[in-house]
């Protein structure tokens, strides 16, 4: 078929064409002065986005799962408690990897699509009178459900208790796209990937660290090398990288970082949720129903049930060969029970209008009891509220 395709899974994104203009350009010595400058231009860039002043931000080439890693081996000494949470199938595998560096995980199971509420969190922390948890690890937004968690209040709730645990984030599908104050809320350290809300391909881990994280990864005897984090803010002192960088990655996501400079980070967030609450009354005025509805929904992603008499990859299938619309499946104990529409990064009202539409054909075709147009016009109707 003719015409662009929609590519709307949870990550990666799609990807500014000045973005991959920039990753075009002839590389660059990464120990001599140019890349120093390029350098220093991507960690100003990136700590206006993680809003942090005090913070270092250090730039790894590799995912989002390899800076999640990254904050485990760095901040946390070997053996240590931590509480984790299963909520769907990413914060569960950030446990379970902890699980697997030897950490000991006290884990709050929680059903996939609900939210974590700061109480949960606090409550292994008050029963830990010897202090032997060492950091609690909270995903901001549950990609695999569309659920984001009330970072701020659990943060608050947490230095509020007393408890001295670092605050760990993933931050892979919010950074971008949703409020994340790394400074004023406490955090410790927080990892993203450039795939999402940075609006770059795959292929860079971005990790921010407090202070107090950075002195607890200089005294921590973990064993790493690639993902030594006090060596790599050492390195950016002299404009520089322990490894090396993926340089064309970085020219990208310099560009990238101009354009959310631009366009103006409060901006920025004001536009995702507004595209995601005309996801969200699109999908429900053409009668499909949502994993998560409400204040917790998610504005980089949204899950959708699949109705009654309806085959998911029969569904997705025609979505992706007919109108050209790549949909996300569910993962875990949601596969073939949801499908999952990623609306962040470089996305407009046109974009979203389409993309509804899309799905509302599909779901016709595959035997959904859909009437022509509704899901479009609960759309626009938060377009044209927004624009008044």
């Amino acid at each position: 078929m003719s015409g662009r395709s929609f590519f709307q899974i949870p990550g990666p994104t799609n990807v500014p064409g000045r973005v991959l203009q920039a990753m075009g350009r002839p590389l660059i010595n990464h120990r001599g002065p140019e890349f120093a400058g390029l350098l220093a231009d991507v960690t100003s860039g990136l700590k206006y986005v993680y809003q942090t002043v005090a913070g270092e931000v250090v730039v790894f080439p590799g995912s989002g799962t390899g800076g999640l890693e990254a904050a485990l081996v760095n901040a946390v000494p070997p053996g240590s408690r931590l509480v984790g949470v299963n909520q769907g199938a990413f914060s569960n595998r950030w446990a379970d990897m902890a699980l697997k560096l030897g950490y000991r995980v006290e884990t709050i199971e929680l059903e996939w699509g609900g939210p974590l509420l700061p109480e949960q969190v606090v409550e292994p922390l008050l029963h830990d009178g010897d202090r032997e948890i060492r950091a609690v690890l909270i995903t901001h937004n549950e990609t695999s459900t569309g659920v984001t968690n009330d970072l701020e209040k659990i943060c608050r709730a947490v230095r509020a208790s007393g408890h001295p645990a670092l605050i760990l984030v993933d931050a892979v599908s919010s950074l971008g796209c949703m409020d994340l104050r790394f400074d004023e809320w406490g955090i410790d350290v927080a990892v993203t990937g450039a795939q999402k809300g940075l609006m770059c391909p795959p292929g860079l881990a971005i990790v921010a660290i407090s202070p107090g994280a950075a002195e607890a990864a200089r005294m921590n005897t973990y064993p790493r090398f690639f993902w030594d984090i006090p060596a790599a803010v050492e390195r950016l002192k002299k404009g520089q990288c322990p490894c090396t960088p993926a340089t064309s990655l970085l020219f990208g996501l310099r560009e990238a970082l101009v354009m959310i400079r631009e366009e103006g980070l409060e901006r920025i967030l004001a536009r995702h949720a507004m595209l995601a609450e005309g996801v969200r009354r699109g999908i429900l005025g053409m009668g499909l129903s949502l994993l998560v509805n409400g204040a917790e929904a998610s504005n980089s992603v949204t899950a959708v049930r699949v109705p009654g008499g309806v085959d998911v990859k029969a569904f997705m299938g025609t979505a992706r060969d007919r109108y050209r619309i790549v949909l996300g499946g569910g993962l875990g104990k949601l596969e073939g029970k949801i499908f999952r529409i990623g609306h962040m990064g470089y996305l407009n009202e046109t974009e979203v209008l389409a993309i509804i539409s899309g799905i509302e054909m599909s779901m016709a075709r595959c035997g959904a009891e859909i009437q022509p147009g509704t899901g479009v016009r609960a759309c626009e109707e938060v377009f044209f509220k927004a624009a008044s």
